[in-house]
């Protein structure tokens, strides 16, 4: 049986599988990460195999390339406008997935996304240690590992649910939304410039 047609076979059974190398390797969204539900929402789309592997590619050339710079420009500007710009990113990039009807729109999206990782994977982590006293730095930033890895394996286990009993793009409209509601909160609850500490 050819690929293609076993994807769409075992789409139907309702999990969800995707492609890789030229084989069908079983990928259940849940427990999975947000990554994940990206590439299987391009191959949802319509992305064959190699346009999905090229696509994260996409991505990630784009987060290598602006964490640098992202990151001096929190230094001076202020690490919440990067981190809301951030979070208004994930929520245009997570609608976009969903509200999606073909694969076009998947290749600028992914470039986004890598922006959106780019803005906030460092820069939050530097924020903790603008936040806390040096004192407590291991301890607050052992916290926050802690924290988002227990919340994005109760995001990707409802992800999964949403997935597969409501529809591919609902995970997607409840991420965007969250994150839009992340980054109002951020702009508005958390101090523009830390006190400093030694």
């Amino acid at each position: 049986m050819r690929a293609h047609a076993r994807y769409e076979l075992l789409e139907k059974e309702g999990s969800c599988y995707l492609g890789a190398d030229g084989s069908i390797l079983r990928r259940r969204v849940q427990g999975k990460s947000s990554d994940t539900f990206l590439i299987l929402r391009a191959h949802n789309l319509g992305l064959g195999t190699l346009a999905t592997v090229l696509a994260y590619a996409v991505y990630n050339v784009v987060y290598a390339a602006v964490g640098w710079p992202a990151g001096i420009l929190s230094d001076r500007l202020g690490r919440r406008g990067i981190l809301v710009a951030g979070f208004a990113l994930f929520a245009l990039v997570y609608g976009g997935m969903g509200l999606a009807t073909g694969a076009l729109v998947v290749w600028p999206l992914f470039a986004l996304y890598g922006l959106y990782i780019a803005l906030t994977d460092g820069v939050t982590k530097t924020y903790i240690t603008d936040l806390v006293p040096a004192t407590q730095r291991g301890g607050a930033l052992g916290l926050y590992a802690a924290t988002t890895g227990l919340m994005a394996l109760v995001s990707s286990v409802l992800a999964g649910l949403l997935w597969d009993h409501v529809s591919p793009a609902a995970p997607f409209y409840l991420g965007g939304m969250t994150a839009l509601g992340a980054a109002v909160a951020v702009g508005l609850l958390i101090p523009r410039r830390p006190a400093s500490h030694a």
